[in-house]
């Protein structure tokens, strides 16, 4: 498969947010400005990429050859929520400004249905350990461009005049929409 049709379709005609909506939590909370989108995207693609790696790794080499395939999720769960915990640690030593950016939502990493849905997805798909490293990491940067762009999207309306009916969680969730909407244009890219 052509590795630019791969990353496409990862990033943005499966996009796992807006098409796939897998990982709203963060999308809608860590949104409000695109300095801690950027952060929580980065943190987002490096978490996903190693999740991917470890976690096809995992799948190929230690659960079908026990055929054990069956405890995927509850090892794919382990491993992801060891994986945030090192990002969690690492951020809190090297990056601190980062760290308390991303408050309650870096830990909520762990819970990002994203992450498992994707490591899911892809041992279903039958990819390779490479393929599924691919997807995991064309997934998280769709993640990570969907996230910059609705923060700036807010930030904008932040400073426009609304009406007092759709401020706030009103106004959020139709901008949501209305980009969900647009990428599902891309479907026709396939």
């Amino acid at each position: 498969m052509n590795i630019l049709l791969f990353a496409l379709s990862a990033a943005l005609v499966n996009n796992v947010v807006l098409v796939q909506f897998q990982g709203l939590c963060p999308f809608l909370g860590v949104s409000k400005n695109v300095k801690t989108a950027a952060g929580m995207g980065g943190a987002v693609i490096f978490v996903m990429t190693l999740a991917q790696t470890a976690t096809s790794l995992l799948y190929y080499h230690i659960l079908v050859p026990l055929h054990i395939e069956y405890l995927n999720t509850i090892a794919f769960i382990l491993v992801i929520a060891g994986l945030v915990q090192f990002v969690e640690m690492f951020l809190k030593k090297k990056v601190k400004s980062l760290y308390s950016a991303l408050g309650v939502y870096l830990p909520l990493i762990t819970t990002n249905c994203a992450v498992l849905g994707i490591a899911i997805s892809s041992v279903q798909a039958g990819y390779s350990v490479g393929k599924c490293i691919l997807n995991g990491f064309f997934s998280a940067v769709g993640f990570a461009v969907a996230l910059i762009i609705f923060a700036s999207i807010r930030e904008k309306t932040e400073r426009n005049d609304i009406p007092k009916a759709l401020q706030g969680g009103p106004i959020v969730l139709i901008a949501a929409g209305l980009m969900a909407l647009a990428f599902s244009g891309f479907s026709g890219l396939m």
